[in-house]
């Protein structure tokens, strides 16, 4: 599995946590190991610059996901094929301000943000009520799995 980070935000983050936190949910969602995933780490100038040219909403964002070849979760029999996944856009300052109101760590938040931006790579999405009680079910099972405890809640704009 390939996971790249690169750190534009200015910000220091645990990137080793994310390549691993990554790890553990695409194997758990039986994505295939050659896949290739790409996590960017934007400053709130770049994240709002991003947020209006895709998403027509004004403000920087915390999260933005880029799926590249529409890959989807596997099976246990049968995992996805090989691809490239796509690319995750984090705001750590935007991360940090969700962490305070929320009462947990900015790394949290970031772990939080990560597992919501993989899922969205994997095609899932929270427009509708019952699409987002999937989504975010998933994405608590997921990060608990991880932590090995119940996972921080979702503070997500």
């Amino acid at each position: 599995m390939s996971i790249e980070i690169n750190n534009e935000s200015g910000v220091e983050v645990r990137e080793e946590e994310l390549v691993k936190l990554v790890r553990h949910i695409l194997g758990q969602m039986h994505v295939h190991p050659e896949t290739e995933v790409s996590i960017i780490m934007a400053d709130v100038e770049n994240m709002e610059k991003l947020h209006i040219e895709w998403m027509d909403e004004p403000g920087p964002t915390d999260v933005l996901s880029f799926p590249m070849d529409e890959l989807r979760p596997g099976t246990a029999d049968a995992a996805t094929p090989a691809g490239l996944l796509g690319d995750i856009v984090l705001c750590p300052a935007v991360a940090q301000e969700q962490a305070v109101a929320a009462g947990h760590s900015m790394e949290e938040e970031l772990l939080l943000l990560t597992t919501h931006g993989v899922l969205h790579l994997l095609g899932y999405d929270h427009a509708e009520p019952d699409e987002k009680e999937e989504m975010f079910a998933l994405q608590r099972e997921l990060l608990s799995g991880y932590l090995g405890r119940e996972a921080p809640r979702e503070t997500m704009q």
